[in-house]
């Protein structure tokens, strides 16, 4: 007797057609950039959903919780204790201080 395999899920058939899309890269002029990055921006897409829309291309779901990052190594968390009079190791604080920053920027323009 031999087992069937089942039908595989829905989203794993996602994930194997998102396996096998290639990123394609561009290098653009500076000012082609900023066009694109800016009506990325203006329209609440990223950029390559931008590409995409320009292209005529289907764009997926916006993420829910669209995020700033930045990469903070442990050089910068020392700068950052020291700014925030705090320990390196206190990284949630820093965090939160840093968020605070991040507003007081935004109010300020």
């Amino acid at each position: 007797m031999t087992k069937q395999k089942s039908p595989l899920p829905e989203q794993w058939l996602q994930n194997q057609k998102a396996a096998k899309a290639t990123q394609v890269a561009f290098d653009l002029d500076e000012k082609f950039q900023y066009s694109i990055r800016k009506a990325a921006l203006d329209s609440g897409f990223s950029p390559s959903d931008q590409i995409r829309t320009i292209l005529g291309l289907s764009v997926t779901k916006r993420p829910k919780r669209p995020r700033l990052t930045v990469s903070l190594s442990p050089d910068d968390y020392l700068q950052l204790a020291e700014k925030y009079a705090l320990s390196p190791e206190q990284q949630l604080e820093i965090k939160k201080h840093v968020l605070d920053d991040l507003i007081h920027f935004v109010d300020k323009s």
